[in-house]
């Protein structure tokens, strides 16, 4: 036998991209009660940011879990370009006539039943409590690799018990900002 025979298989790691947490976290300027900005927002470079997820966590699989918008086919065709796996959810319309279209039960939906088999570890990109049990679930299965949180302003109280796993993106903004 040879050495090669003895290594370990590869780790599959997908990630689980709530798009919509991912882009307004990075994109939307914060401010507090008193309306001093706090957080100035920044574009994403999508392709940048699918090659960092594989250089930095190894990622085989990104799937990024977005709300479906017919006049958006030319932005769904480039990030699927970029090796992005998208998930789309149906939009309704809010109150005021945008597109709403929350991907919260997709995106835990997938992670824990759809393509949890396929996989060794997960990375969820969202600062949002609301995937607290996901994490939770992902822990106690020993499949949680990392959360990529958008900035440290928007994450939620509700994810403080996992730091170890916390990485923010603000901090990487340099290398992944979009330059014309």
């Amino acid at each position: 036998m040879t050495k090669q025979s003895f290594k370990q298989p590869a780790k599959s790691v997908y990630a689980f991209i709530d798009s919509q947490n991912l882009n307004l976290g990075t994109n939307k300027d914060l401010f507090d009660k008193s309306g001093k900005k706090i957080y100035v927002g920044w574009k994403l470079d999508f392709q940048k940011f699918q090659k960092y997820l594989q250089d930095k966590f190894r990622v085989s699989k990104a799937l990024l879990f977005i709300g479906y918008i017919a006049e958006n086919k030319p932005l769904y065709d480039q990030l699927k370009a970029f090796g992005y796996e998208l998930v789309f959810k149906p939009t309704t319309k809010d109150g005021s006539g945008k597109p709403k279209g929350n991907v919260d039960a997709e995106l835990v939906l997938h992670a824990t039943a759809v393509e949890f088999a396929n996989y060794d570890q997960a990375v969820i990109v969202a600062g949002d409590g609301d995937y607290r049990c996901l994490h939770e679930f992902l822990v106690k299965n020993k499949k949680l690799r990392a959360i990529v949180i958008p900035n440290h302003k928007s994450e939620s109280s509700l994810l403080k018990p996992f730091q170890i796993y916390k990485i923010f993106l603000e901090y990487e903004r340099t290398k992944l900002g979009y330059k014309k």
